[in-house]
């Protein structure tokens, strides 16, 4: 099935030149249950995509399928490159002794063969990550010290050390203050301008909102399109549950299940 044309869900048009496609997508954690299913997207380079769900909707399966590390059952997804992933920092298992540059310094190790050790090349690489992120002050402040908001700014460092084509985010916005905030959503920007596929997931209706196409979830895709024309009532109550939220701009209140639980059987958003 060509992407773009989902049974059962409103799909706009995706790109032409994907870095990253999903066709049909199917996955799960146990034989025969499917935590994601009929998924059809498309990002291409230079394009910013929302994956918007509610916290056990199927973001984190999504993003550990296209990672790799959980088997799809059906349908295609097709990845060009490397994939980055960037966690949330305030739920990052970093439990040994490490600096803000030891952290962004790991983006590199993929492109070394297991024989060459790090060199001058790596490090310019990891300290131009961390100027690019506004944290050239703190290249050696120990990781338990760092803030949320520059834990979270470490890591996306990390991913641009990385050099990779896509660039997945989880929930980059929680638990960072309003200087950090802004200092992400700048460099998620460069990013996209850079060429790369830049996928954030998220619940926040109104971040989702300044994306270039948002995927709607919630165990199964209720629309992929552009902001504008799958943000609507409708999609969000199929999407979110029980509580109220109001569309982008105020304009009206629907249903919707918000909260701050774990996404996907304890995985995380």
């Amino acid at each position: 099935m060509p992407a773009g044309e989902a049974i059962g869900a409103r799909v706009v048009r995706g790109p032409s030149f994907p870095l990253l496609r999903a066709a049909g997508l199917e996955a799960g954690y146990a034989r025969g249950q499917a935590a994601i299913s009929g998924l059809e997207f498309a990002v291409a380079g230079g394009e910013s995509m929302a994956v918007l769900g509610p916290n056990g909707g199927g973001k984190t399966t999504l993003f550990r399928a296209v990672l790799g590390e959980l088997a799809y059952t059906t349908g295609e997804l097709e990845v060009t490159g490397e994939v980055a992933y960037v966690p949330q920092g305030e739920r990052s298992r970093l439990d040994f002794p490490v600096s803000a540059f030891d952290v962004a310094l790991m983006g590199t190790y993929g492109r070394l063969p297991w024989y060459r050790p790090i060199g001058r090349a790596e490090r310019r690489s990891a300290a131009e990550a961390l100027e690019r992120v506004g944290l050239t002050d703190g290249v050696a402040t120990p990781w338990g010290e760092l803030s949320g908001g520059q834990r979270q700014r470490v890591l996306i460092a990390r991913a641009i050390a990385q050099q990779a084509g896509v660039v997945l985010l989880d929930e980059p916005l929680a638990g960072v203050d309003q200087p950090s905030e802004q200092r992400v959503l700048q460099i998620l920007g460069e990013l996209r301008g850079e060429g790369r596929a830049v996928v954030v997931s998220t619940h926040d209706v109104e971040l989702a909102a300044s994306f270039d196409r948002v995927l709607c979830i919630n165990a199964r895709q209720i629309a992929f399109g552009a902001p504008a024309e799958v943000l609507d009532a409708e999609v969000l109550r199929e999407v979110y549950g029980a509580e109220i939220v109001l569309l982008p701009g105020g304009e009206q209140a629907i249903v919707q299940g918000h909260g701050h639980g774990s996404d996907d059987h304890g995985e995380g958003r």
